[in-house]
């Protein structure tokens, strides 16, 4: 199947309330450049090295995500042009996002990642350390992050009633921390949940943002 009919079925199966993230880890510059012309923005990457090289050389209105587990020493990388990090999961990082987007004289989007699966290599908070964290945490001292919601990833299972279980966890646990104000509920509006296997469920739970790679540029 050619990418534009991957893409358009793609598409018809997202509502237009939620933004759909195309995972390009690994795509060449040329595939990420058809998929631009075919009229997708927003664009998500894995790895810092990978994304610096092709930022340059394609489209400068393409919304950059990082969706990889992203460390310190690379975070000077992508800050000054990153649309959104879904990956925050420490103090340490987030003070080290604050004082790059500082020295670049901008606001940098993230995401806290909440730990919903049901194997040990994902990463994030679990809920009640993110709970404690917006209590305890200096969010004051960070005025250039931007706390945009919470992402998760469920268990790569083929049981479907555990991944939507899993995904409805997450978007209560939004909806709570949402309820509480500790960030203004016009800018706490992300729950981003929901890959290529299971998009369906993701939406169904209340996703506002899915990251699909396989069902748009096909496996390799």
């Amino acid at each position: 199947m050619p990418l534009a009919e991957r893409y358009a079925h793609v598409k018809a199966g997202i509502p237009p309330n939620v933004t759909l993230v195309a995972v390009s880890k690994t795509r060449s510059v040329a595939e990420i450049q058809s998929l631009y012309d075919l009229g997708q923005r927003h664009f998500g990457e894995n790895y810092p090295q990978e994304l610096r090289e092709k930022q340059p050389v394609l489209p400068h209105d393409i919304a950059w995500h990082f969706i990889g587990h992203l460390q310190r020493s690379n975070v000077k990388h992508i800050v000054p042009f990153v649309h959104l990090i879904h990956g925050v999961e420490s103090e340490r990082l987030l003070e080290e996002i604050q004082k790059r987007a500082l020295a670049e004289g901008r606001s940098v989007d993230v995401l806290l990642q909440v730990f919903i699966a049901q194997e040990e290599t994902k990463h994030g908070l679990s809920p009640a350390e993110l709970r404690s964290a917006l209590k305890t945490w200096p969010w004051a001292a960070w005025p250039n992050v931007r706390v945009r919601g919470v992402m998760g990833m469920a268990t790569n299972t083929e049981d479907r009633s555990q991944v939507q279980g899993e995904f409805e966890s997450l978007a209560a646990l939004w909806a709570e921390l949402r309820s509480t104000e500790v960030f203004p509920r016009d800018q706490f509006t992300e729950l981003s949940m929901g890959m290529s296997g299971d998009v369906d469920l993701a939406i169904a739970a209340g996703s506002t943002m899915v990251r699909v790679g396989t069902a748009i540029f096909a496996a390799r």
